[in-house]
């Protein structure tokens, strides 16, 4: 269920039990302390609340990462208690808040395969695949001389996310957008 690692192991999105609240690290900055040792300067979201704190790592804390469990579900609707998924093991349907869910909504479409991360019967996040692909819905009009190599123009896709896309990319085609850095990819 967990293990120990020291300060300069954390890393965004490394999950920790900090005296029994579960916290998802959303930022880190290492630091020199002193002469010889190295601080860690971490943000941490509670997983419970969503609230964010700032906590401080020195060489000796023993900090307890928590091993999370990661099961299949498929994405199916949203409504106004939250996120609906089929747990692809179990058949059941997982309830999912918004703050839990966070902006990983931005890319959630009808039938999409995610993996459901829990800890114990509690579950924590969610983990999307690396890039889905998505229609553009809205997007100013190419112009006759685009080229790949040109500027950028904003399109709205499917989930309602704004990204910057290429000149010469149009209404209804459907591109691919890398979830975590929310860029462009390629023409699916």
């Amino acid at each position: 269920m967990a293990d120990i690692i020291s300060n300069t192991d954390l890393r965004v999105g490394t999950c920790i039990d900090v005296d029994g609240t579960l916290y998802v690290v959303t930022a880190f900055q290492p630091a020199k302390f002193g002469k010889w040792s190295w601080v860690t300067k971490t943000k941490l979201r509670d997983i419970n609340t969503g609230f964010i704190v700032e906590k401080v790592f020195k060489p000796g804390d023993k900090i307890v990462r928590a091993i999370l469990e990661g099961r299949q579900a498929q994405y199916m609707y949203k409504d106004d208690g939250g996120f609906h998924f089929l747990d692809q093991e179990t058949f059941e349907d997982v309830l999912l808040s918004s703050d839990l869910v966070g902006e990983a909504s931005d890319f959630l479409i009808e039938n999409m395969m995610v993996e459901i991360l829990m800890y114990g019967d509690k579950y924590v996040s969610i983990n999307l695949p690396s890039y889905v692909e998505l229609k553009v819905v809205d997007a100013p009009p190419g112009i006759k001389g685009d080229t790949a190599s040109g500027g950028s123009k904003p399109a709205t896709l499917e989930t309602g996310i704004v990204v910057q896309v290429p000149l010469f990319v149009n209404i209804g085609e459907i591109i691919r957008v890398d979830t975590r850095t929310r860029e462009y990819l390629e023409r699916a």
